[in-house]
């Protein structure tokens, strides 16, 4: 069994690029404020997002995409303040990668203001030269594919990506390309198990899932699922981890533990 320990080894983009190399899995988990950042960081979690996700879990809002870049400074801030060895990445909200010399300029105000590591981007191809020019001013990136929650009203919902071969064939051949241009992390979100680990399985840089089955480097979740209080429909690719727990550090640590040892996610937490 896993136990919880402070982390001994700051961690990197290339701590996690060996640990896929060793095929050892990390955990990451969303969070928003000072106090969180200190107890997630304590239960071992290696990387923490402050992600776009605080529009519907902190503001009640039923897209993520009313967040603005003061909103994910604000957060960032207040969530570097609780952590020591941790990586931090931020999310690149709707609106601010317009063009790449306006996500420059946003990934390098961000980063400066909250001393995080990684910012997150959305939009698949279209952001390939995004990346590119972000990695030539050393920005380090992780690119998003599958779901992609600012794209939901394009969309048309909240549904699973890459189902089909030639729609699985083109996420292989993104995922590449994101690579290529010089992505050092990539996120998959609800895409089929079997593709997402295809995909792990290609790359050299660190896969991270959510939804995304267990074939993929590192698990993801939104904290407020994996507390169980989420207001709603809870989504089929969270588990309640505070069921048979007395307190959140022992969920957050469970929830640590089930992705080192490979148990979370299962078939049930998963898309085929």
């Amino acid at each position: 069994m896993y136990l919880p320990r402070p982390l001994e080894d700051k961690i990197t983009v290339p701590y996690l690029r060996r640990l896929k190399q060793q095929g050892e899995k990390f955990a990451c988990l969303t969070a928003y404020d000072y106090s969180f950042a200190r107890l997630i960081e304590e239960c071992g979690v290696e990387v923490v997002l402050v992600g776009d996700s605080l529009g519907m879990v902190l503001q009640g809002h039923d897209t993520t995409i009313p967040v603005t870049l003061e909103q994910i400074k604000y957060h960032g801030t207040s969530v570097m303040a609780g952590l020591n060895n941790t990586l931090l990445m931020l999310d690149m909200p709707f609106g601010s990668l317009n063009s790449p010399q306006q996500a420059l300029d946003n990934a390098s105000d961000l980063l400066k203001a909250t001393e995080a590591q990684v910012v997150k981007l959305e939009g698949g191809i279209t952001q390939l030269k995004t990346v590119e020019i972000l990695a030539k001013f050393s920005i380090a990136t992780c690119a998003h594919l599958g779901l992609q929650p600012q794209s939901v009203h394009k969309m048309g919902g909240y549904r699973v990506q890459g189902k089909g071969k030639a729609a699985a064939r083109q996420m292989v051949e993104t995922a590449s390309d994101l690579q290529q241009a010089g992505a050092d992390l990539l996120l998959l979100e609800c895409v089929p198990a079997d593709l997402a680990a295809e995909i792990t399985a290609t790359l050299e840089i660190p896969v991270i899932g959510i939804g995304a089955g267990v074939g993929v480097d590192g698990q993801i979740l939104v904290l407020h699922d994996l507390l169980n209080i989420t207001a709603g429909k809870k989504p089929k690719f969270s588990k309640n981890f505070m069921q048979g727990q007395s307190s959140i550090q022992a969920a957050i640590s469970r929830y640590v533990s089930e992705v080192k040892q490979g148990r979370f996610p299962d078939q049930s937490h998963s898309f085929s």
